[in-house]
C-alpha cells in the first residue's frame, strides 16, 4: 500500500550556485576513467586489460575476485592509455582515450516476458549495469547470489544544489520503465518508487507502472533512500534490500531495450565559483577539465564530484564519479579567521543559533567555502544530531558505540539502517567537527568482516 510521509526533522542547505533547468554546451571530454575506489566494498579487483588495448563501450575491464560474476566495463570505446596504481599496487583507475564515435559491444536485447530471474541476473552482471544495484545494510554492491525482500528507488535528491532528476531523465521514459520492469523480476517483494511529495511531480515518476509509489516531503535528507526505507520498512538484522538510483534504473533499461551498455547521462554543473552553470550531456567517468577550466570566477577553488555533503574532492584534471550526477565548485577554505564564530554575521551558514552566528536571520542563499570554522574536538552531547536525522535511532550513542567498537550496541542502535550519506547532515552540524561519515563506514566494516 502506497504511503505519504511528511518529515519534519532535517535541514535544507540553501547555497549560491544553483543551475537553471537548461542544457549548456561544452567541448566533449576526450578521456574517461573507471575508478575502483568509486565502488564501496570492492575487495580484490582483477584487471582484464593492458595499456594499449582497444575496447568498446561494454567491454569488461576488471572484476572483483570476491564476486567474479559482476563485470566492470568500459563506458566508451577507445584505447586504454593508463592502468594507474598506488601503494602496494592498489588499482586506482583505468583511463581510456575515447574514440570520436562510441562503438558498443552487442550484448543482446533482453525479453523480460521470457527470461527467468537467474538468466536476467547474469545478463545484468555481465552487461556492466549491476554496480548500480546497492545492498542495504552496508551500502555495498549487491551480491547476484542474493534475493532482496524489496527494492527501493528514490526519484528525487534533496542534497545541496542537487539535480532535478525528472529533468535529467527527460526523454528517457521508456528506458526508465524498462529498468523498473527488470527490477520487479529480481525480487519476490515490491519495488518502491519514492517521489517528492512537495512538488507536483513528473509523469515520468508519478505514472510509472508495476511499482508502489510513495510520497515523501520535508527538508533534507527526505530524498535519501535510507531515510525512506526507515519509514516504509526498517531494516533489521538479517534483512536484505536493494537500492538503485534513477540514472541507474535508466541504464538498466537501455541494456534491456537496446542490448548495449550506454553510460551516457545528463549531469548538472553547480557552485558559486562557476561562471556557466546548467545541465550538460556527458558519459560516466568523463574528465571534468572541459567543464571547469575557463569557467571559473576565481582561482582558489575546490572541485567536487557530487554534492558538498557527500561528494569527492577531485582536481581540475579529475574524473566524474560513477554514481555522481553533479559537479560542484566552491571556494577553498584554507584560512584562519580573526574572532571566527564570535564575530556577529548573517552571512555564515549555520544550523546553530550561537553567538555571532545569525544566519537564521538570513532567508536567502549562502556562499560557502570548505572551511570547517573549527577543529576536531571531543564529542559533545548536544542533541543536535537528533534534530536533523529523521530516523528513530539515537545517533549520538551510535557514534559512541562505533568509537568503542561495541558490536552489540552498534547493531541495537541502528547501524544496519544507515550508510555515510544518511549522517552527512549530522557531520555538517556537528559542533565537534568529527568525520562522522568515515566513522560510520569504519563501523560498517567492523560488522561486515567480524
Amino acid at each position: 500500500m502506497s504511503k505519504t510521509v511528511k518529515l519534519r526533522k532535517g535541514f535544507d542547505i540553501n547555497l549560491v550556485g544553483k543551475a537553471a533547468k537548461e542544457m549548456v554546451e561544452f567541448a566533449p571530454a576526450q578521456t574517461f576513467a573507471v575508478k575502483p575506489t568509486d565502488f564501496v566494498g570492492l575487495q580484490r579487483p582483477k584487471v582484464l586489460v593492458n595499456e594499449g588495448d582497444t575496447v568498446k563501450a561494454g567491454t569488461p575491464i576488471f572484476f572483483d575476485k570476491a564476486m567474479e560474476q559482476v563485470k566492470f566495463v568500459a563506458p566508451v570505446s577507445g584505447e586504454i592509455i593508463e592502468v594507474k596504481r598506488g601503494e602496494k599496487r592498489k588499482l586506482l583507475e583505468i583511463r581510456i582515450l575515447a574514440d570520436k564515435e562510441v562503438a558498443y559491444e552487442d550484448l543482446g536485447k533482453i525479453d523480460l516476458s521470457k527470461i527467468d530471474r537467474e538468466t536476467l541476473v547474469d545478463r545484468l552482471a555481465q552487461g556492466g549495469v549491476w554496480p548500480h544495484i546497492i545492498q542495504r545494510p552496508f551500502g555495498v554492491i549487491a551480491n547476484p547470489a542474493d534475493e532482496p525482500k524489496a527494492i527501493y528507488v528514490s526519484a528525487f535528491d534533496t542534497n545541496p544544489l542537487s539535480p532535478d532528476m525528472a529533468f535529467v531523465l527527460q526523454g528517457q521514459e521508456a528506458y526508465f520503465q524498462a529498468g523498473l520492469d527488470a527490477l520487479t523480476k529480481l525480487t519476490s517483494g515490491k519495488v518502491h518508487l519514492n517521489i517528492n511529495g512537495d512538488e507536483q511531480g513528473s509523469s515520468l515518476f508519478s505514472q510509472a507502472k508495476n511499482v508502489e509509489i510513495n510520497r515523501f516531503s520535508g527538508p533534507h535528507p527526505a530524498g535519501n533512500v535510507g531515510v525512506q526505507i526507515h519509514h516504509l520498512d526498517p531494516i533489521n538484522k538479517g534483512d536484505l534490500v536493494w537500492t538503485v538510483n534513477p540514472v541507474g534504473v535508466a541504464q538498466i533499461g537501455k541494456l534491456v531495450l537496446e542490448g548495449k551498455y550506454d553510460a551516457s547521462k545528463v549531469i548538472v554543473l553547480t557552485g558559486s565559483e562557476l561562471s556557466k552553470r546548467g545541465y550538460v550531456k556527458t558519459i560516466s567517468g568523463s574528465a571534468v577539465t572541459n567543464y571547469v577550466k575557463g569557467n571559473l570566477q576565481s582561482g582558489h577553488i575546490r572541485v567536487i564530484s557530487g554534492n558538498v555533503l557527500t561528494g569527492e574532492k577531485i582536481s581540475m584534471e579529475g574524473y566524474l564519479g560513477y554514481y555522481h550526477n553533479q559537479i560542484t565548485v566552491i571556494p577553498e577554505g584554507d584560512y584562519e579567521e580573526f574572532l571566527g564564530w564570535l564575530k556577529p554575521t548573517t552571512s555564515k551558514l549555520s544550523f546553530h543559533k550561537a553567538i555571532g552566528m545569525l544566519s537564521f536571520l538570513n532567508k536567502g542563499e549562502f556562499k560557502v567555502d570548505t572551511n570547517t570554522h573549527g577543529e576536531e574536538r571531543p564529542f559533545v552531547v548536544s542533541g543536535v544530531f537528533e534534530k536533523v536525522l529523521p530516523m528513530d535511532i539515537l545517533p549520538t550513542y551510535l557514534f559512541k558505540a562505533i568509537h568503542a567498537e561495541d558490536f552489540d550496541e552498534m547493531e541495537q542502535l541502528g547501524l544496519y539502517e544507515i550508510i555515510e550519506e544518511d549522517v552527512a547532515l549530522c557531520e555538517f552540524v556537528d559542533p565537534s567537527k568529527n568525520d562522522l561519515q568515515e566513522l560510520v563506514r569504519s563501523g560498517i566494516e567492523l560488522l561486515m568482516y567480524s
